[in-house]
């Protein structure tokens, strides 16, 4: 809601979805392969894991909202581990300080050292939406228009989807 406090104070003045980033959940390479295909197989991996990594953000925000619809949040509160900022989830759980990681896709599907099982399952999907905004005081209006345009035009679909991101829908 960053962008959108920033056009309520006059500071920019449009907004424009980009990219679509859903949060996965990674274990260590090697490690067994906990079920995470429905949202009751996801609840009991998270009971039983020994450590539960998140970052830091809206996604970590709401992880713990969803720990808490499950009325888990004071069952795994000691096990859970925040990222430091700009730390990624995954390098926690290639290092073995954690032992079940949840971050955006695109943060952990490149890293050494961890097995990415796969997004959230349906009724607990986490999803957070990037945005651009065109400020006020810009000086090239037109060119941030047009940059933007590009940026969530099909041509850059593939690449987003490279990168483990949906394009948002315009």
């Amino acid at each position: 809601d960053a962008i959108d406090k920033l056009i309520a104070a006059k500071s920019v003045i449009s907004k424009t979805d980009l990219v679509r980033s859903p949060v996965a959940i990674a274990v260590r390479a090697g490690a067994a392969r906990p079920d995470i295909g429905s949202e009751a197989a996801l609840r009991s991996t998270v009971l039983s894991a020994r450590t539960i990594g998140y970052s830091t953000g809206p996604s970590g925000v709401a992880l713990t909202k969803l720990f808490e619809r499950w009325g888990i949040a004071e069952t795994v509160r000691s096990r859970i581990v925040q990222a430091p900022a700009g730390v990624p989830v995954g390098q926690l759980v290639a290092s073995g300080e954690v032992e079940l990681g949840f971050q955006q896709l695109s943060e952990l599907m490149h890293l050494p050292g961890i097995e990415v099982l796969g997004n959230m399952p349906p009724g607990t999907e986490i999803v957070t939406t990037f945005s651009a905004g065109l400020c006020a005081a810009s000086v090239r209006p037109e060119a941030v228009r047009a940059l933007l345009a590009f940026m969530q035009s099909p041509a850059t679909a593939d690449a987003k989807r490279r990168h483990g991101m949906e394009p948002a829908s315009t």
